[in-house]
């Protein structure tokens, strides 16, 4: 068998949009993905479910493998023909053990390649403000280990740092801080110069304490920081309270699981990153397409007894278009059809096909959809409805009580998905995030994946009174955006997390 390869890969310092291009590209052709404990949620989302993800994080002394396991698994994996890609935090050769992990490789002449990563070094400080050089304050910046020794002290020569004269950032140092205060005061260092403790840099969650070398210990104390943070020494730290800006962005400090399917996601994902959410992407279902479905083709051959087409989703429209041209027809086939839609996005597929739209409800759901259907057909036209096999049966129930003829033709499945990731992990530790439902189905599927998890501190953010419902029956607080669209949702989910900071 001919063996696999490895990539070592930064996976940056949280922030999913600091994952580099082709550390995603590499991810998503992945056979096997062993990843650290700092890498971040939103980048482990973006494995693909048939990857093997193996866990070898480390943290606060305590391993799930060591080692030497992490170098014989890279080695086995890769002796067996996969693509194995080993994920870690921040850049890879920068106090990350790379060099050690491709030690093992290269003597078994293991095919391997390197792809840098984001550090947290640099990183972390540009999130809080801290430009880690500044030409009025220094010309160097030095980057060091605060990883505490079996004598729990980190070696270095702390008189060696203090005459350096440019900016310090201690990585892994949080457990020495006292100590690597009191020895770089004590190697001369102003007890008044500037300093700094980054905790969770780059994420939602993050957070500064700016004070003084000699304060700094109990000022961290006092805010109870925590790992991972990053400790910066030098007068680059008091420029962080005018150069601050993640936190002052709209949804700066808010994290977000944005659960429509993965080919609808990135719409409502790029909207929230761009105002300052950390974002998390689990697809809560799947649209499968229907197979050989010759409902649907049968419907194609005789089109010319509909005088309306109904769509009720995206995908509908999409499956069907798609299932024309496949047909051997075009839009010219549908001259002289009139189309409904249930909502702008489904309008707005409609549309981009070079069909206007005839009938779309004010407001976005089955219900009156039905009831405007009602109203505008007139006797004798019989509707084409390509939606979802298990569709809401309110838009039916409505047009046979006007005595409507239609046609329901099932041309897609919602398949609920499973959960990448451990949703225990991310609903039940700090604070919880918001979470954005486009319809009752999305809310099934993310109450599946959660299994036992308590959902009842979540904020569902939800489109529509029937989403809203169904976030409410499985235990959620949901709040219903203004209108039913996508913006109104992320409009909403800011006044939630103005309303936050300000209480």
């Amino acid at each position: 068998m001919k063996a696999g390869k490895v990539w070592l890969v930064g996976a940056g310092p949280g922030d999913t949009a600091l994952l580099t291009l082709k550390a995603k590209r590499l991810l998503e052709e992945a056979d096997v993905v062993l990843y650290d404990s700092l890498v971040g949620a939103g980048i482990l989302s973006l494995i693909p479910t048939g990857a093997r993800r193996i866990n070898v994080g480390k943290r606060a002394g305590r391993a799930v493998m060591t080692q030497e396991d992490i170098n014989k698994t890279l080695l086995n994996e890769a002796l067996a023909g996969n693509k194995v890609v080993r994920l870690k935090g921040g850049d890879p050769f920068l106090f990350g053990r790379g060099g050690e992990e491709l030690e093992l490789l290269a003597q078994h002449r293991i095919p391997f390649e390197v792809v840098p990563g984001v550090t947290s070094a640099i990183a972390v400080p540009a999130y809080a403000g801290i430009p880690v050089t500044h030409r009025d304050f220094c010309s160097s910046v030095h980057i060091i280990t605060g990883h505490l020794k079996d004598d729990n002290k980190p070696h270095m020569d702390f008189e060696a740092l203090a005459r350096l004269g440019g900016t310090l950032v201690f990585l892994m140092g949080v457990g020495a801080l006292d100590y690597i205060c009191d020895s770089l005061i004590g190697a001369g260092m102003r007890s008044d110069t500037p300093a700094a403790v980054l905790e969770k840099g780059t994420t939602a969650a993050q957070r500064r304490v700016v004070a003084t070398l000699h304060t700094l210990p109990e000022e961290a104390r006092r805010h109870k920081i925590g790992t991972p943070a990053i400790i910066v020494v030098g007068e680059v730290c008091g420029l962080a309270g005018k150069f601050h800006w993640a936190e002052d962005r709209p949804l700066g400090g808010a994290r977000v699981i944005v659960t429509r399917p993965q080919e609808l996601a990135s719409k409502l994902s790029d909207k929230l990153s761009k105002l300052g959410a950390e974002v998390l992407e689990l697809p809560a279902i799947k649209t499968v397409e229907i197979e050989d479905n010759t409902a649907l083709l049968a419907a194609l051959g005789r089109l010319k007894e509909y005088s309306w087409i109904v769509f009720t989703s995206q995908a509908g429209v999409d499956i069907f278009f798609r299932t024309l041209i496949c047909y051997g027809m075009d839009i010219r086939t549908l001259a002289g059809i009139k189309f409904a839609a249930i909502g702008t996005a489904t309008a707005e597929a409609i549309r981009a096909r070079g069909i206007a739209v005839d009938c779309m409800p004010d407001k976005f759901d089955a219900a009156t959809l039905g009831k405007a259907l009602a109203a505008a057909v007139a006797p004798g036209e019989r509707l084409l409805i390509p939606r979802a096999r298990i569709g809401s049966p309110e838009l039916t129930a409505i047009l046979n009580q006007h005595g409507v003829p239609y046609d329901d033709i099932p041309v897609y499945d919602t398949v609920i998905q499973s959960s990448p990731l451990p949703l225990a992990d991310i609903v039940e530790t700090g604070k919880p995030p918001y979470v954005a439902f486009t319809s009752a189905s999305t809310v099934r599927g993310f109450a599946a994946m959660a299994g036992g998890v308590d959902l009842s501190k979540l904020c569902a953010v939800c489109i529509g009174e029937q989403t809203a419902r169904e976030a409410f029956a499985h235990g959620m607080s949901p709040v219903i955006s203004d209108e039913i669209t996508i913006d109104s949702l992320v409009d909403k989910i800011i006044d939630l997390h103005n309303a936050a900071k300000a209480g």
